[in-house]
């Protein structure tokens, strides 16, 4: 049985419900939803990242003065060439496969991001990133106001989530997101097999139908059942993808080979999110050798297989990595061998359509209380760009939508003009 998108409109979801040709329908819209055919992957490096330790200022002594059991040695950092500023800068000697994406003019790296009077703290940073509102730290997220603007209704695999909880980046207020961790484990649980099984999906969605009015309860159940039953054939056709390039067997790994999946099978989404964790570095920093270092490696090992395989696939110029931390840590190391939360991070753009290079400029780290680049009594990295500028320029030249209204207000900066 066919419906039209006129019919699919007026009929709302319960329309789909007794539909075979459902999903490629709902592919077809979710297309159609995407106002540029472009796709945003959020990949965001839980815990805070080490901006000092990524990208290296190996020519500022003060580094080496502040960090002598940390700093990565100059001899080892992969150069970069100099910011607007001059400062020579390099990227952490584990990041190969990224430093060939930043020589092939595709990495932006957008220093010194975030916000006024950084809350250093891992639960309130992560919010304000989310709501992009370090005054407000609820309510919908960034990418779920986004996903609200779109018209109704919005395909289920409009977005995907691939860690276990929704982040709350992704929370709206009319659009639910689902989280698809494993797309081999996405399937309907029943006891039978074979032909019964099928069968059993189709009880299930003649069960999930009914949508009454007056039981807007039961209305949110069944129409959130008629969404996963209508995904499960494209999300099968994800977990049987079959990349262009091994992946690496870790976690961030078989996230970005899922993601690779769906976009080289089509399903239709557009928003992407992977999360990836460990980077909360208090002690045993291990940079050059040990654990951060490790997190480096895994973190260039799952971009550079990302990246190759959308190339070979035709596939990185529809598609951006935005990759960011909830805060940058100390520019000393603390007598733990690690770093205490600080406030200016790093953020970066990777992609067939991102304009690479090295965006705003290092801060000068000298320990003087009249050093501008420095806050918190010299202690932190101050911010030189908001992050909300980076967001503006995702949304209205990536995603093609209206950052201001998104953003609540206008934190367009054409200093980070990397789209």
């Amino acid at each position: 049985m066919q419906f039209t998108r006129r019919e699919f409109m007026r009929g709302g979801v319960a329309a789909f419900s007794v539909g075979f040709a459902a999903p490629a329908f709902l592919s077809e819209l979710a297309q159609a939803q995407s106002a540029t055919g472009r796709s945003l992957v959020v990949l965001y490096l839980s815990g805070g990242n080490d901006a000092l330790s990524t990208l290296v200022p190996y020519t500022d002594p003060a580094y080496y003065s502040r960090r002598p059991a940390l700093a990565v040695p100059a001899g080892s950092v992969l150069q970069v060439g100099s910011d607007p500023s001059g400062r020579a800068l390099g990227l952490h000697p584990n990041l190969i496969g990224v430093k060939s994406i930043f020589d092939a003019g595709r990495l932006a790296i957008v220093q010194r991001t975030g916000y006024e009077d950084a809350s250093r703290s891992h639960f309130k940073g992560t919010d304000i990133l989310a709501t992009a509102d370090p005054q407000a730290a609820q309510g919908p997220g960034w990418l779920g106001r986004y996903l609200d603007t779109l018209p109704s209704p919005v395909d289920p695999l409009l977005a995907w989530n691939t860690a276990n909880l929704l982040p709350h980046a992704l929370q709206a207020s009319s659009v639910g997101v689902p989280s698809i961790p494993n797309p081999t484990a996405y399937a309907f649980s029943s006891p039978n097999t074979g032909v019964e099984a099928e069968y059993s999906v189709a009880a299930a969605m003649a069960i999930s139908s009914h949508l009454p009015v007056q039981q807007p309860q039961l209305s949110f159940v069944n129409s959130t059942a008629q969404a996963a039953l209508a995904t499960l054939d494209r999300v099968g056709a994800v977990a049987a993808y079959v990349p262009t390039v091994a992946y690496p067997d870790t976690g961030l790994g078989r996230a970005l080979q899922a993601v690779a999946g769906a976009l080289a099978t089509q399903v239709g989404t557009n928003i992407f999110w992977v999360q990836t964790g460990g980077y909360d570095t208090h002690a045993s920093q291990g940079t050059v050798d040990g654990g951060y270092a490790d997190l480096l490696a895994t973190l260039d090992g799952g971009l550079s297989a990302f990246y190759t395989d959308l190339s070979n696939q035709a596939l990185l110029n529809q598609t951006m990595v935005l990759q960011f931390s909830e805060f940058g840590r100390r520019v000393s190391e603390n007598g733990s061998g690690g770093c205490a939360h600080g406030a200016g991070g790093l953020m970066m753009a990777l992609g067939g359509g991102v304009q690479g290079g090295l965006y705003g400029t290092a801060a000068t780290l000298d320990d003087t209380p009249d050093n501008p680049t420095l806050e918190n009594n010299g202690r932190d990295v101050k911010h030189e760009t908001d992050f909300r500028g980076v967001y503006a320029r995702v949304i209205d030249d990536w995603l093609g939508a209206d950052s201001v209204s998104i953003l609540g207000g206008d934190f367009r900066n054409p200093t980070v003009d990397f789209v």
